[in-house]
């Protein structure tokens, strides 16, 4: 049914917060955010259509290489109960990550859809040198989750240095040392919950500030 909405950011917008309502759980929502994916393709293959000439093949194909690409994704990441969890389980960790450092969000959006693309796009000019950082990147993506899973199942065959992430420095580990620096920042300060003391009037009328 979500495949009829030809706009995934609007519905993505209008059900996030029914799931942070806990109306739906992010379980229930995976699917139909992928349908929603699908039905914004066709607003492109029907902007496609309007093109006249020699054009219209190449919007065509241009609109037609992302409903491919799109429906891939889904057949990939859905179909396959295990790798259907991935996906989840990052999107709770964000979450997770985003309710601790307030500023995480923001960082993340700046990275993924900013400087990620400008990075391949400038290295798209120089192949070699764009498989050798793919290369980097898809090893040291196995070798995190390889150590991850490691570390969760069989600590005990492991060295011990490998027994935790320790070894590495603070900041390759923890994103304390950047919560500090951002924390600075008064929109990334973390919410301190003031305790406001609960004042009852006896009999006498006279106010004290303890709770009955």
């Amino acid at each position: 049914m979500t495949i009829l909405v030809q706009s995934s950011s609007v519905f993505t917008s209008a059900i996030t917060p029914l799931v942070g309502l806990g109306v739906i759980s992010i379980d229930r929502m995976y699917p139909l955010t992928l349908g929603s994916n699908i039905g914004t393709t066709f607003t492109a293959v029907l902007a496609s259509l309007a093109a006249t000439g020699d054009k219209r093949s190449v919007t065509i194909q241009v609109a037609i290489s992302h409903l491919v690409f799109n429906i891939f994704g889904i057949m990939v990441f859905y179909p396959v109960p295990f790798m259907r969890t991935i996906p989840i389980r990052a999107a709770k960790v964000l979450g997770n990550t985003t309710a601790d450092y307030r500023w995480f969000a923001v960082f993340y959006l700046i990275v993924v859809f900013f400087m990620f693309p400008c990075l391949f796009i400038a290295l798209s000019f120089n192949l070699t040198l764009l498989y050798i950082v793919l290369g980097l990147l898809l090893t040291a993506i196995i070798f995190i989750t390889t150590l991850n899973i490691l570390q969760s199942k069989i600590p005990d065959k492991l060295p011990q240095v490998l027994r935790t992430w320790n070894f590495l420095p603070l900041p390759l580990r923890s994103l304390e040392p950047y919560d500090s620096l951002f924390s600075k920042l008064m929109c990334c300060r973390k919410k301190v919950d003031e305790v406001i003391p609960l004042t009852v009037v006896g009999m006498n009328g006279s106010a004290n500030g303890h709770a009955p």
